[in-house]
């Protein structure tokens, strides 16, 4: 009788892995569970600047990408000149990162369900293309901060982020001495540096050409389909375990 069983184990293995393959191809074209995305992404002619080259399937809405501009956006009261007046050119990173946030429908593979009261996922280990991280740190590295993580500890008591007390504030070089050390610390691991190079087909562009189509497309999908091929989803090894114990042990004969 209990090499009857044996098909059975067969097919929940091949619809477990159909399952995981299927969840992995969801993956692409998808906007997060967050407090400003759309539920799903689609064209937004008239995004504002820095947003527009995700115009023709965006995550974020026309009014989202404008108050991305602001120096103090009112979507989250957050300002990034808590260490006074920021270098424009270290302000325009900054920009196309929350750009990249809001509106990406590229970053599927990297989503992550969390428990927090303005959204209930973010994304991790993005791998951000090595020249964008460089160059954020270079045009960076002489503004100033006092903090390595901006995600979490500030002062709220005003209404917006203010430096906890007993930071000091310095330049990005002295609390971000890499731009490893900036791309990977500043969003609780967000991106992670990438040594790939944009035009890879493996890493996340910050900045791109949307004349040239977006690069990010073919990167979410390399991963996507590299997902597909690994492990079976979570929970079910453990359930195939037990019903070999049982075939081994005659419980189900």
């Amino acid at each position: 009788m209990v090499w009857r069983l044996i098909p059975l184990l067969l097919l929940l293995a091949w619809t477990a892995s159909m399952c995981s393959a299927r969840a992995r191809v969801d993956l692409l074209n998808v906007c997060m569970d967050a407090k400003h995305h759309k539920a799903k992404p689609g064209p937004e002619d008239k995004l504002h600047g820095q947003c527009t080259p995700w115009k023709e399937k965006a995550c974020c809405s026309v009014s989202t990408s404008q108050e991305l501009h602001k120096d103090t956006s009112l979507l989250y009261n957050f300002t990034w000149e808590h260490c006074g007046k920021m270098e424009p050119a270290c302000k325009r990173h900054f920009i196309q990162d929350n750009c990249l946030y809001e509106c990406s429908p590229n970053l599927g593979p990297w989503i992550q369900e969390v428990n927090q009261s303005w959204r209930k996922e973010r994304f991790l280990h993005v791998p951000l293309c090595k020249e964008d991280c460089q160059q954020w740190w270079e045009d960076c590295h002489t503004s100033y901060t006092c903090k390595s993580n901006w995600q979490r500890g500030w002062n709220w008591t005003s209404g917006i982020n203010k430096c906890p007390a007993g930071t000091t504030c310095r330049t990005f070089e002295t609390y971000f001495p890499t731009p490893a050390a900036l791309c990977e610390g500043l969003w609780s691991k967000s991106y992670q540096a990438s040594n790939y190079s944009r035009g890879s087909g493996r890493c996340i562009q910050m900045w791109f050409d949307p004349a040239q189509g977006n690069p990010n497309e073919e990167v979410a999908r390399f991963y996507a389909m590299a997902m597909s091929a690994g492990a079976l989803p979570q929970g079910v090894e453990p359930l195939l375990l037990s019903l070999a114990l049982m075939l081994q042990f005659g419980l189900l004969g």
